[in-house]
């Protein structure tokens, strides 16, 4: 008996178009900067380091394939992460290299000041630091141990306010919901 072909299901994979490719090259030089990527509950987590410190950390989306690391900080940070996810109170303290403006470094260290469950606005920690509210969401951006340094307890005024220079609702939006959430903070 002859069979003819069924367009449902013999049909070839769609053409892949300039676009696709070019997002996957786009991938693949992100996920080249980066000496591990490890699995979260919300995607996935880039991190830069070398033997002594971390450098920096990235939210990933969960298409980024895990890569581990034997470099003593990364390490550290896995297993922190790990206990954090199991308990949003487990502490997150790994050695983080020293970056950033003074000002920057000062916000910093107010955003580590604002514990679990908690939440500061923009202009609460600019009024603490001195600085406007603006400068103080633009070194929340510019923060690069977002999680050891939780930027996204920093909340605006009326609302969730941005995360890590994205205010529109997005990937990243998503994952400070989840981190608040995680914490127990009541999200309106």
């Amino acid at each position: 008996m002859h069979s003819h072909p069924n367009p449902s299901t013999d049909s070839p994979p769609a053409p892949r178009t300039d676009h696709d490719s070019s997002a996957e090259l786009r991938d693949a030089r992100l996920a080249a900067r980066f000496d591990a990527i490890l699995a979260a509950p919300f995607g996935r987590i880039g991190v830069r380091a070398d033997v002594q410190c971390i450098h920096a950390i990235h939210f990933l989306p969960e298409r980024f394939a895990l890569r581990e690391s034997h470099l003593p900080p990364i390490r550290q940070l896995a297993a922190q992460l790990e206990a954090y996810y199991a308990d949003p109170d487990a502490p997150l303290d790994v050695p983080l290299a020293g970056t950033g403006t003074d000002f920057q470094r000062r916000v910093w260290q107010a955003i580590r000041a604002v514990r679990c469950g908690r939440t500061a606005t923009y202009g609460e920690l600019a009024a603490n630091i001195g600085g406007t509210a603006r400068a103080v969401g633009q070194a929340c951006g510019d923060n690069p141990f977002p999680l050891v340094v939780p930027c996204h307890r920093v909340v605006g005024a009326k609302g969730l306010g941005g995360f890590a220079h994205h205010g529109e609702d997005g990937f990243h939006l998503e994952v400070k919901r989840w981190l608040l959430r995680h914490e127990r903070v009541m999200l309106l």
